[in-house]
């Protein structure tokens, strides 16, 4: 966690073949939804769009307010609505899950 309580989080997405168009629209909307509640800092996310040996997948990386935003994202309808249509387009593949979301620390090195 950063020294303003800030936590950064590294979500991998493994979107299905043929669903990118979908998600991609669901992606735009993502982090407007977690602003418009104070759940996500001001700084825009990063997004990249890949493709592995699998299929196609999305990384997202953003920061949530505090330790406890992510917790409470479960509780606000509008960002469950826009996660659970995040979850219909997306599938375990290679081992790996769905999504991942771990937190990160970011170094100054």
């Amino acid at each position: 966690m950063s020294a303003s309580g800030e936590v950064t989080v590294i979500c991998t997405y493994r979107v299905k073949q043929g669903e990118e168009n979908g998600f991609e629209n669901l992606l735009k909307q993502h982090w407007p939804t977690l602003r418009n509640f104070g759940l996500a800092t001001e700084e825009a996310p990063m997004l990249f769009r890949g493709k592995d040996n699998y299929g196609p997948f999305y990384v997202e990386i953003f920061s949530w307010v505090d330790a406890n935003a992510s917790n409470e994202a479960h509780n606000t309808p509008e960002v469950m609505k826009v996660w659970e249509q995040m979850g219909g387009l997306v599938e375990d593949r290679g081992g790996r899950p769905k999504m991942e979301f771990p937190h990160v620390e970011r170094l100054s090195l």
